[in-house]
């Protein structure tokens, strides 16, 4: 553990903020440069301590703060290198910005991020070291999510809202999280299963798996001659899950250039991990000859990187199946594709989340299919007035 911390000062510190987003293609796509305007909250953080935006060097170190975190709240690390790369410096820093806290000896101890992830939904994360002194954790973890919430009204005044939602999160066991987050003002609101389902290499072989009805037809996006996919599927996908998900919990519409900028920038993108669902069209013509399919379902998945600690594996970012269309089995056909596919992959798993208290009893399919629970998050919610310039 760390020492306590008895050399305080009670300035005002100012903590880096929103610049003015930019326009393209008519979505609110973010894009940001070097921080230029700040905004002072609260704190009583060691006189000698730093507080910056976080660039490349400080990648390394970032990521050793959150797997520490990850490791304490639920048993085992899974942050990559990669992935807190692509978030500060990367693809999808045009989307997200931070703040990092180091102290004299240049050791980092706390960091916040904020993402605008949809109009009126920012994500907000806060990790404070878990070394520190109970005292200085709270001190560090109070400022941090002020931060988040000025950072979010930001977010809000920019796309031209009144109101904005801030949404963070905690593992089911972090107490300690818990506690930040509900001094902040934040609300518990919903629980997500992580779950898992080993692959056999057997699994990637043709039959292996169940097949699919007669009626559904399971198919990659397909690709151009450049092996780029093809723009008409791509929107298929963005229609399709837009749709299904539009009766879930805290289902936030975006824009198609926002959900392929946010997909792409993921490290483990790959456009070959991108399935549509197929189901025969029961008011085509009943002539046995013909075949008419709509597609009705959609996967995308990502490649999560292995490591020492975990072996590499796929991870379900979205399934979705449009309601009209559900009954067919278009959903269990479509992870039987990606199960076999990471089996041909050499991956050892297929990883998800789903809502415990879904509406569409989708954990019911995951458990029957093999997927078991690992640990639980929570969602924290806050809504904030935007006052308008």
């Amino acid at each position: 553990m760390a020492p306590g911390l008895s050399t305080t000062s009670n300035a005002w510190l100012s903590l880096p903020a929103y610049e003015s987003a930019t326009s393209t293609h008519g979505a609110n796509i973010r894009h940001y440069g070097k921080v230029n305007s700040f905004e002072n909250v609260r704190t009583q953080l060691p006189s000698d301590w730093k507080v910056s935006r976080p660039g490349e060097a400080d990648v390394s170190d970032l990521t050793v703060l959150l797997r520490r975190h990850e490791q304490a709240a639920k048993g085992s690390p899974s942050a990559s290198f990669e992935s807190i790369e692509a978030d500060v410096t990367g693809k999808n820093a045009e989307a997200c910005d931070h703040v990092m806290v180091r102290d004299a000896e240049e050791t980092v101890r706390g960091w916040a991020s904020v993402h605008d992830r949809a109009a009126g939904r920012v994500l907000g994360a806060v990790t404070v070291d878990t070394e520190l002194d109970d005292s200085t954790a709270d001190t560090i973890a109070a400022s941090l999510y002020e931060w988040t919430q000025q950072a979010s009204v930001k977010i809000g005044r920019e796309r031209g809202l009144t109101q904005t939602q801030l949404d963070s999160g905690a593992f089911a066991d972090d107490k300690r999280q818990q506690r930040w987050l509900e001094s902040a003002g934040l609300e518990l609101v919903r629980s997500w299963w992580q779950m898992s389902r080993p692959v056999t290499p057997a699994e990637g072989a043709d039959g292996a798996l169940p097949p699919a009805r007669d009626e559904v037809v399971i198919r990659l996006v397909r690709r151009e001659a450049d092996g780029l996919p093809n723009q008409s599927d791509l929107r298929v996908v963005h229609t399709i899950l837009e749709a299904s998900f539009a009766d879930h919990f805290n289902s936030h519409r975006e824009s198609f250039d926002e959900f392929l900028l946010r997909l792409r920038a993921d490290p483990g993108h790959r456009w070959d991990h991108w399935w549509i669902a197929e189901v025969a069209d029961e008011d085509a013509d009943a002539d046995p000859s013909i075949s008419e399919t709509l597609p009705t379902g959609a996967l995308v998945g990502t490649a999560s990187g292995g490591s020492e600690d975990e072996p590499a594996g796929t991870y379900v970012a979205y399934l979705g199946v449009l309601q009209s269309a559900r009954g067919h089995g278009a959903a269990k056909a479509l992870l039987n594709a990606v199960i076999a596919d990471a089996a041909q992959r050499g991956r050892n798993r297929v990883d998800l989340e789903v809502d415990a208290d879904s509406p569409t009893g989708a954990d019911g399919l995951y458990l029957s299919m093999g997927f078991e629970t690992n640990y639980t998050t929570q969602s924290w919610h806050k809504y904030l007035a935007v006052p308008q310039d």
